[in-house]
């Protein structure tokens, strides 16, 4: 039988996108079938596998998505929505291999059920680019959304306060509004999968808070307090309101935890 440890870092070292999104999806599915012993014998990449395309640029560097409306600025927004679900696909992915070890089968359940959806999102974005007259790598993309990976592999905690309590956390304040430009411009289809995102979004941050709850009731910490330390500590941006207060109390996350951050 397989190991678990071996099965993710297959999925985090495939170059090819779909073949990326296609293992990730595998390995959810032989894990909750009891095909993947829970083993942990080999470690993870420091760098998940990359295409040759898209060209990563560091963020100042990126073009102008173009207005909203215009042909080349939908494919932007796809093109855009689509190298954030590849990434998520891997930071899910690492998530579940690199700290599995320690904090157990659910948690390794949740994380792989999130990189699945992921996988999903990505190939529901990359469809959409392909109906555009694009694809997936036809753009540069940015190249900072790893950074966070490289800043807290040595701590889960700091892990999951940055990636699902803040990163993903933010995709439930932007993606809203996001929705319903696309709505408006009369793409019913992509409101469809801005709203599947913003479903599942929900229950990935969920995971998050839940397990970093854990942590830190482990550690003897206020949740508070720790996630306002390590956000301060591993996050290089900032935690920028308007915050969707409905969607993140959903999410687990209260507002006295975000509040005197931003």
């Amino acid at each position: 039988m397989t190991t678990l440890a071996a099965a993710i870092r297959a999925a985090l070292l495939e170059t090819d996108p779909r073949a990326k999104a296609l293992a990730a999806r595998a390995t959810a599915r032989d894990w909750g079938a009891g095909r993947l012993d829970f083993v942990f014998d080999v470690a993870m990449p420091n760098e998940p596998g990359r295409p040759g395309e898209p060209a990563l640029l560091p963020p100042s560097q990126m073009p102008k998505r173009g207005r909203g409306h215009s042909e080349r600025g939908r494919i932007a927004l796809w093109h855009a929505l689509a190298h954030i679900e590849f990434v998520a696909i891997d930071l899910a992915l690492d998530m579940a291999g690199r700290f599995g070890a320690g904090m157990g089968r659910q948690f390794v359940s949740d994380f792989l059920s999130v990189a699945a959806d992921e996988a999903m999102h990505f190939e529901l974005a990359a469809r959409k680019l392909r109906t555009l007259g694009s694809r997936y790598g036809a753009l540069p993309a940015h190249g900072g959304l790893w950074d966070a990976a490289r800043e807290t592999a040595h701590d889960v905690g700091a892990r999951l306060a940055v990636v699902p309590m803040v990163l993903e956390a933010r995709a439930l304040d932007v993606t809203p509004a996001t929705l319903e430009r696309v709505r408006a411009s009369g793409d019913e289809n992509g409101a469809r999968i801005l709203q599947r995102i913003l479903d599942d979004e929900i229950r990935h941050v969920r995971f998050g808070a839940t397990h970093f709850t854990a942590v830190c009731e482990r550690r003897g910490e206020s949740a508070e307090i720790l996630w306002k330390r390590l956000v301060e500590r591993h996050f290089r941006g900032s935690v920028k309101p308007p915050f969707n207060d409905s969607a993140r109390s959903a999410a687990g996350l209260s507002r006295s935890l975000y509040a005197g951050v931003a």
